[in-house]
């Protein structure tokens, strides 16, 4: 993780640019039709803060957090609140969020880490909460252009979920790669509710 947490940190400005404009609207979209309004919502690992502030302008209560320092001071210009400088492992919250954004997050955590951090998240939701996250599309694990990747497919990652207990996929759906030049890069989506 400190390799993707250095590339974050030297490429931030960088990283900001290349995501702040993405339309992720429809994922937004898909992931806020399932919440109550006004819900919390946690924002983990935010990256530039792009999906914080469009939940923020819609009148949601949003918190947001990162594991590199220097998106955590970009996204908070960018949002207006303060983002939590913090890593995936260090949540502890019970019961506070209607639903949990991980859009492109946690994908960067060993499957070993990422099951403990998966229940954290689910400790983390209220009641019959939800979480929307994405993969990229493929079976490849380890380090991938100075950053560790664990792409998921519908298969594994129905095989990693079984052992959490607290978790059931509720929808799940595969994309193309929506910045520009990469749309054949292929994403795994999912909507996980909270038994």
């Amino acid at each position: 993780m400190h390799s993707t947490l250095t590339y974050y940190n030297q490429n931030a400005t960088q990283f900001y640019a290349g995501t702040i404009t993405v339309d992720f609207t429809a994922h937004r979209q898909h992931f806020l039709s399932r919440l109550p309004h006004p819900a919390t919502i946690l924002d983990f690992g935010c990256g530039s803060g792009r999906d914080t502030k469009a939940f923020l302008d819609q009148g949601y209560q949003v918190e947001a957090m990162d594991g590199s320092a220097e998106l955590c001071k970009l996204a908070s210009e960018y949002t207006g609140i303060q983002v939590r400088h913090m890593l995936f492992q260090e949540l502890s919250e019970v019961g506070r969020y209607h639903g949990i954004w991980a859009c492109s997050s946690i994908l960067h955590l060993p499957k070993a880490e990422l099951s403990d951090v998966m229940r954290k998240m689910s400790a983390a939701l209220k009641p019959n909460g939800i979480i929307y996250t994405s993969f990229k599309y493929g079976s490849f694990s380890g380090e991938r252009n100075g950053r560790y990747f664990t792409d998921m497919t519908e298969e594994t990652f129905a095989e990693f979920i079984c052992d959490i207990d607290e978790l059931l996929i509720e929808e799940q759906w595969i994309t193309s790669d929506v910045r520009p030049g990469r749309g054949e890069e292929k994403w795994l989506n999912l909507i996980l509710r909270k038994k």
